[in-house]
């Protein structure tokens, strides 16, 4: 993407209602405004308040949205000019149920309070296979706390990838830690008994992958 058309996509974000860039200042010093407040300030009801890590385009936030309108859903991503196609098409199709958020995902318990989120979902993260880039591996213990921490007691954590290694690493992780592991596939479209909501909404890779006829993996658990 050409610098002219990311400057063009960042001005556009700064005119959605449901794009939310906070400083690093704002966020590091608790002072962001929605903290604690997403579901009264910005969705206006008390519907479950669900978060997709690493959004990219969000393509799937807007997707469950689209498919669970009694739910709140929130792509988070620190590439706004990727996140731009999913806010946009929500604001054409005036879904008012998904929102967009800036910031790193280091820093997530900034931006929520203890106990407001009901679901994650984290969907096609980079696997950071290097030993020395495990630090930002998106489900390793560091993280799978943080969450923790913003998540409801009985919340649940929901991972989607294409990397064997990261559903391999995370499953090894989750049952040496102690979490529990409600449901895991390592193929959940050659296998039955996967919730419906892991297959009924693809991401455009997600759909290459599949055609390339590479095996989607998905674990759904809750961290103790």
């Amino acid at each position: 993407m050409g610098s002219k058309n990311k400057l063009k996509r960042f001005k556009e974000n700064a005119t959605f209602d449901n794009v939310f860039q906070p400083t690093r200042e704002e966020v590091v010093n608790d002072t962001f405004p929605l903290k604690g407040k997403w579901n009264k300030e910005f969705f206006k009801n008390d519907h479950p308040l669900v978060l997709e890590l690493g959004c990219g385009k969000g393509e799937y936030s807007v997707g469950l949205a689209n498919r669970y309108p009694e739910k709140n859903f929130i792509g988070i991503d620190i590439k706004g000019a990727r996140f731009w196609r999913g806010a946009k098409t929500a604001v054409e199709n005036g879904m008012h149920n998904v929102a967009f958020l800036r910031t790193q995902i280091e820093l997530i318990e900034h931006c929520f309070a203890e106990g407001e989120v009901d679901e994650i979902w984290i969907t096609f993260p980079d696997p950071q296979i290097k030993y020395k880039r495990t630090k930002h591996r998106m489900t390793n213990s560091e993280f799978l706390q943080r969450y923790k921490k913003i998540l409801k007691a009985d919340g649940v954590m929901n991972l989607k990838t294409d990397s064997e290694f990261m559903h391999g690493y995370t499953l090894g992780l989750l049952h040496g830690e102690g979490h529990e592991v409600i449901y895991a596939n390592h193929n959940v479209y050659k296998n039955e008994g996967a919730p419906e909501v892991v297959t009924a909404i693809q991401t455009f890779y997600e759909s290459q992958y599949l055609e390339q006829d590479k095996a989607i993996t998905y674990i759904q658990f809750r961290i103790k």
